[in-house]
């Protein structure tokens, strides 16, 4: 990926991906990267400095839980899944995140198309 593709991503924004991502099942923090940039298309490249604590911050609101298992490598690797309270707070915020994006979306069409 060329440096001019990367952008950053708007606050908040990491938690909820990574919790779509452990909602396909139990997955360990390496995995979630890998899937990120994969479900992205390699538009999105999550650095372990922003992925383990945004990954400890879900675990201590409690949205997510963990423990320890082998990994497809046979090593033990720490894996993710999703509460019940994170499965209602990623509800949440994916309706919120859609009508954000919506009404963003709306207001910059209607800029757009008024200065044409």
């Amino acid at each position: 990926m060329k440096n001019e593709d990367r952008f950053d991503l708007p606050q908040g924004t990491l938690d909820l991906l990574i919790m779509r991502v452990v909602a396909l099942g139990p997955i360990h923090g390496y995995a979630i990267a890998q899937r990120l940039q994969q479900m992205s298309r390699e538009a999105l490249q999550v650095q372990q400095g922003s992925l383990y604590p945004a990954l400890h911050r879900l675990e201590y609101k409690k949205l997510l839980s963990s423990n320890w298992q082998p990994s497809e490598t046979g090593r033990e690797a720490k894996f993710y899944e999703l509460t019940a309270r994170g499965r209602a707070h990623l509800k949440a915020e994916t309706e919120n995140w859609k009508r954000l994006t919506g009404v963003v979306g709306l207001i910059l069409k209607e800029t757009l198309e008024g200065a044409s």
